[in-house]
C-alpha cells in the first residue's frame, strides 16, 4: 500500500510540475498562448491551470500526511546488529582487573608484594599473547 501511494504522489508531483511551468508568468513561462475564443483562451486557461495547482498541491500535501502516518503507524521492529559491540573478557589471574563488588581490594596486597621480591623465572612468549587495547 504504501510503494502504491509513493507511486502516486512521484505521478501527482509531475503533473504539478507541470502545471505550475505552464502558467503565465513575467517572463512568459511554457505556457503556450491559445486562441482568443472558447475554453483555452487565455483567461480560461488561466483559470484551469490555477485551479490545477490548487488541486495537485492539496493532493501532494495531504498524501504526503496519509503517508507520514501509514510510515510512523507500520514500523518495523528495528533490530540491533551486535556484531561491533564492544566486550570485556576477563583479566588473567595476576593482571590489574578491578574489584568485584563484595571482595576486598587489598585482600592479595601481602601475596603480591612477595611474589614481586622472589625473582620470577622469565616467560617464553608464544607469539599468541593479547594486547589489551585503551579505552
Amino acid at each position: 500500500m504504501f510503494t502504491f501511494l509513493l507511486v502516486v504522489q512521484a505521478i501527482i508531483a509531475a503533473m504539478l510540475v507541470t502545471v505550475i511551468l505552464m502558467q503565465r508568468s513575467e517572463g512568459g513561462g511554457l505556457g503556450m498562448g491559445g486562441s482568443p475564443s472558447g475554453f483555452m483562451s487565455a483567461r480560461g486557461a488561466a483559470d484551469f491551470l490555477t485551479r490545477s495547482t490548487t488541486i495537485l498541491a492539496s493532493l501532494f500535501v495531504g498524501l504526503s500526511i496519509v503517508m507520514a502516518v501509514i510510515a510512523s503507524v507500520q514500523h518495523a521492529p528495528s533490530t540491533i546488529d551486535t556484531s561491533l559491540s564492544k566486550t570485556q573478557t576477563p583479566a588473567a589471574a595476576g593482571g590489574d582487573a578491578p574489584p568485584i563488588a563484595g571482595q576486598d581490594p587489598l585482600a592479595g596486597a601481602a601475596q603480591s608484594v612477595d611474589n614481586a621480591a622472589a625473582p620470577a623465572a622469565p616467560e617464553k612468549k608464544t607469539g599468541n599473547e593479547t594486547v589489551p587495547l585503551a579505552n
